[in-house]
């Protein structure tokens, strides 16, 4: 337990620090996902915010991650976790073989974390780097989707590889693959969405105001939707 309360901070300061504590997070949020055109959505009964603020702690939870659903990061899912690994890992006076060997016995025995780690190889087999790049060309400021979108990518690429340490599975779903030959089949099919999504909410934000683009963006949110399944 001590080792999971360990991991748990260290990943909750780390997603934290990206959230809350980076200069223009919000704007590269607001810009990068659909959530303004998710919001418009008659999808539920209550406001994507509880205040009509750009602040992230005044968004609610399912727009939040439908949101980062959309735009192929799953980001609430996994962030965190790779730098609270590599953290424990190389804490002082610890060997990192050993803090493994603990790590990957707790996946074996452990069903909660053996869960845990399932769930995030699921989410992390749905997020698509070079999908979310494209959604990150709606940020305006260069340097700042540069600055985060790096960011993002670091981390991800780090829980990928924590994950798969611990797992001792490379490949994504490897204990799954039911659920990977979903995934395989259906996702050529929504990718080709995103790519449309993108253009529509581009030129949407650039003034065009055709109601044929403003539904052709919510169209583009189900689908997407309805392919990943779960996602928000």
């Amino acid at each position: 337990m001590q080792t999971a309360e360990q991991l748990s901070q260290a990943s909750m300061q780390a997603y934290r620090k990206l959230v809350y504590e980076t200069p223009g997070f919000a704007e590269y949020f607001f810009s990068a996902t659909p959530i303004r055109e998710i919001a418009e959505l008659n999808i539920g009964s209550r406001p994507a915010s509880r205040k009509a603020t750009q602040a992230i702690e005044d968004l609610r939870a399912i727009p939040w991650g439908f949101s980062w659903g959309q735009c192929r990061l799953t980001l609430p899912g996994w962030y965190g976790f790779g730098a609270a690994v590599e953290a424990f890992l190389h804490a002082e006076g610890a060997d990192p073989n050993r803090q493994l060997a603990l790590l990957q016995k707790m996946y074996r025995q452990w069903p909660f974390f053996k869960t845990l780690l399932s769930n995030m190889d699921m989410v992390l087999a749905k997020s698509d780097l070079a999908l979310a790049s494209r959604y990150s060309e709606l940020v305006t400021d260069s340097r700042l989707r540069k600055r985060i979108f790096s960011s993002i990518e670091a981390e991800w690429l780090r829980t990928a590889e924590a994950l798969a340490s611990i797992t001792e599975e490379p490949d994504r779903l490897a204990s799954n693959p039911a659920l990977a030959r979903s995934i395989r089949h259906r996702f050529p099919y929504i990718d080709p969405l995103h790519h449309l999504q993108v253009e529509l909410v581009r030129r949407w934000r650039a003034g065009q105001t055709d109601e044929r683009l403003k539904n052709g963006i919510h169209i583009s949110i189900n689908g997407i939707a309805a392919g990943l399944r779960n996602t928000g």
